[in-house]
């Protein structure tokens, strides 16, 4: 049995065995992470359970007696099963096959209508159910994010799990253009109404593609699979400007299913930021403040559809499309006020305005098929995609530079231009299969091969005193990209007494070449890599289980980290990426625990990572006081750390979830500067509190808190926030309004401290405002699922 997958072997100390498996009643496929829990008949008191595993199969330990169980998987309907009288002599018993039925209608065997927790926790991975956090209610991608246990975000949107900042992300598993150019940045402008839920994956085995450091973010997008005609539709408004709508609809009639998620959005978002930088030559200090301000007029389109088709119960044909466009309007202010010695001796100010137009088109086409055999486990699959992505912005830049009396000064007045085309395409193809030997036995084995090619034609210009424009030295290029992985993976797991174990082995061949057409530099690169993975499992009594788990992986530096090319909004704050960087390997170790109660759950995880070539942006300032950053490689970094994640049903009307992580980091760069080094401390908790009043009206608290933290080159500063939202059903439970504040003291501030030999920097972004939002929400033959009660009644 794969233990990656096994997330239970529950077991409540007896010697005696129930067993059986869940099943979809349409499809006839098995469901993965569904729950079955042993009820006693007399009393209703919970005695044991487990969470299936992919096959669909589960097996619990216990006590003789009479029972009554009870199955429950998300967006199925509850079922129990009554007199499930355990013995000597029937053990192991087994209950044969159930089959969930995915409808909104209430069977009469049904006793108790539950859904989802907020946060679901496996040992392999942790499940985050976005559609019970009420504070999501109108946000994007990225707002959901910044709130699942694990991740943090910045001010530009970049996502870190467990404080490593490379992460691969997924969409329903795959690379999507969703997420394109932009990487993590990219999905603020897909709706949160689109996802279902989000996999966090810290310790991959072989089967996942190597890349990303930290592990896998897998955003799971909605499509149902029901019967008939079912659907949810929301309608979105907020201050700052936020509107918005979402569809979500779905047709099943017999062998053909067809679903469609749409999404269009307007935002006006504003931000600010502050710099405050010293620069330190001739044995004088030149002060630099900066004030930087600016919104984003952002038209969000999204489209999402595709096809289902069962040629028998055990095989399916899925072809689907996803088209998103966004176009965008960024007007921004920025001052710089320039003194020496001190802030009483002011030399002169500069005002420079931005206004940015940006139009940026994703196309997405993929044709996966499925096949199950008899045996249970036995299956094979493959996946072919294509993605198609653009964009193009254009920029102008005015700037005056004023006396300190605010007369102008001699300096002409600059008029820029900054224009930027760039473009993706990826064909993508995956085969996948999976054989079961023995009794708990299963080998796998797959391959995949990428191919992409990307380029970034920019040019910046200023005008002329004639008014022709002239191309700046240095900052015009055509930058090409093309990528190459080919990849072969193995698993074989298998399962003894209490003890499981996985194995595997994943080859990648890559093949990446730079290209700068204007000078002719030519920058072919080649890796061959072994990445191993092991996860051994060992089942302990009473619902506990413990995994040990190592796995090889690998950053390479992808377009962003290569493409020279410069922002240039700010004329003195400079970011770009390095065509000479180097992949980053990391080795992955983690021990795991969860553990199992009647009313919740709790995982904990302690962890260790040695990175060898680790990626991190270095800031560095010239006589000017002209900063440049990009990504460098540094020696080495060491990191531990310790992981709690908790779910806890206190009440009926009442549910609890929370994190807490510790760790340290040490990081090494004396292979470029012996004063970047770093040795930090620092910790996250997140936790929020959901309140059920009037059986219709939902409360919720929710919390964010980063530890200050030490880098190579200063220190990151605390973040606190708070987020509250109310919901309440309306229309005969067929529709809910949601309020939700987001962000209620301002206080979502990046305050970051960087210093080198020449300088010193303070720097204090809000990439987002206080955000107040209003949802309704209305659905087609989908009930509302209500808060779990934690017990059954007979």
């Amino acid at each position: 049995m794969s233990l990656s997958t096994t997330v239970t072997r529950a077991q409540s100390g007896g010697k005696l065995k129930v067993t059986g498996k869940i099943f979809d009643s349409q499809s006839n496929a098995p469901l993965g992470y569904a729950s079955v829990r042993l009820f006693r008949q007399a009393d209703s008191t919970f005695s044991s359970g487990a969470i299936t595993d992919d096959s669909g199969s589960f097996a619990i330990d216990a006590a003789p007696g009479t029972y009554y169980a009870l199955y429950e998987f998300i967006g199925y309907k509850p079922f129990t099963t009554k007199d499930i009288r355990l013995s000597a002599a029937n053990s192991p018993l087994d209950l044969g096959t159930v089959k969930l039925t995915a409808t909104s209608t209430t069977l009469d065997e049904v006793v108790v209508q539950a859904e989802k927790s907020s946060m679901e926790l496996t040992l392999d991975k942790k499940v985050f159910n976005v559609g019970k956090d009420l504070a999501n209610a109108g946000g994007t991608a990225i707002d959901i994010m910044r709130n699942v246990p694990s991740l943090a975000v910045d001010v530009e949107g970049n996502i870190s799990l467990r404080g490593s900042n490379n992460v691969r992300i997924l969409i329903d598993g795959k690379p999507s253009g969703l997420v394109s150019f932009k990487g993590g940045a990219g999905l603020q402008q897909l709706q949160g109404s689109m996802i279902e839920r989000i996999e966090i994956i810290t310790n991959p085995s072989a089967r996942y593609e190597a890349e990303g450091m930290g592990g896998i973010i897998n955003i799971v997008l909605k499509k149902e699979r029901k019967e008939g005609i079912n659907g949810s539709f929301d309608i979105i408004t907020g201050y700052p400007t936020n509107f918005g709508a979402a569809a979500n609809v779905n047709y099943r009639r017999k062998n053909l299913n067809f679903f469609i998620n749409y999404t269009a959005s307007f935002r006006n978002t504003p931000g600010r930021t502050t710099q405050y930088q010293e620069l330190y030559r001739n044995d004088t200090t030149f002060i630099t403040q900066q004030s930087f301000t600016h919104k984003l007029k952002g038209m969000n389109n999204s489209a999402r559809g595709g096809l289902d088709y069962f040629f028998s119960p055990t095989s399916v044909l899925t072809g689907a499309y996803t088209w998103r466009i966004s176009k965008g309007k960024r007007l921004s202010d920025i001052r710089y006020y320039d003194y020496i010695s001190s802030l009483n001796n002011l030399q002169s100010y500069t005002f420079r305005t931005q206004d940015e137009t940006e139009t940026e088109p994703n196309s997405e086409y993929a044709l996966t098929y499925k096949k199950s055999f008899k045996r249970k486990g036995h299956e094979f699959s493959a996946d072919l995609r294509y993605l198609d992505n653009w964009e193009k912005s254009d920029q102008y830049f005015g700037q005056r530079t004023f006396d300190p009396n605010g007369t102008p000064s001699d300096i002409p007045y600059l008029l820029q231009r900054s224009v930027n085309d760039e473009t993706e395409k990826q064909l993508l193809g995956q085969l996948d299969y999976v054989h079961p030997f023995g009794k708990d036995g299963k080998f796998e084995a797959g391959l995949r091969s990428s191919f992409r090619d990307m380029t970034n034609d920019f040019t910046v210009t200023e005008q002329t005193e004639t008014g022709g424009w002239v191309q700046l030295p240095g900052l015009t290029n055509d930058f090409l990209y093309e990528e190459n992985i080919n990849a072969l993976y193995g698993i074989v797991g298998n399962k003894v007494k209490k003890f499981s174990y996985q194995m595997g082995l994943r080859a990648e061949w890559t093949s990446v070449t730079t290209t700068l057409r204007e000078t002719n530099e030519v920058n072919p690169r080649s890796y061959n890599n072994l990445f191993p993975s092991v996860h051994v499992t060992y089942d302990l009594p009473r619902l506990h289980a413990l995994q040990l788990s190592y796995s090889r992986r690998v950053r390479r530096p992808q377009y962003n980290d290569l493409s020279p090319f410069m922002t240039f909004s700010d004329n003195r704050n400079f970011f770009s990426g390095n065509p000479d960087l180097n992949p980053e390997f990391t080795d992955a170790f983690e021990l795991g625990h969860i553990k199992y109660i009647e009313k919740g759950s709790l995982s904990t995880s302690v962890y260790y990572r040695h990175t060898t070539g680790k990626i991190i942006r270095i800031r560095r300032v010239n006589d000017q006081g002209f900063s440049v950053t990009l990504p460098q490689n540094l020696a080495t970094e060491d990191a531990w750390g310790a992981e709690f994640t908790g779910s806890y049903a206190a009440y009926q009307w009442w549910k609890l979830d929370g994190s807490l992580n510790f760790f340290r980091a040490v990081t090494d760069g004396g292979n470029l500067d012996a004063n970047l080094q770093s040795d930090t401390y620092s910790w996250f908790a997140r936790g929020s509190s959901r309140f059920t009043l009037f059986k219709t009206t939902d409360l919720q608290f929710r919390g964010n808190y980063e530890a200050p933290q030490l880098t190579p080159q200063g220190r990151r500063k605390a973040i606190a926030t708070l987020d509250l939202a109310m919901s309440r059903d309306i229309l005969n439970n067929n529709a809910t309004l949601t309020l939700n504040v987001l962000d209620v003291f301002n206080s979502r501030r990046f305050r970051t401290i960087t210093e080198g030999f020449n300088f010193y920097n303070e720097t204090n972004s809000q990439g987002r405002l206080r955000q107040i939002n209003l949802t309704f929400q209305y659905r087609l033959h989908q009930a509302k699922k209500k808060v779990p009660t934690g017990e059954a009644d007979n």
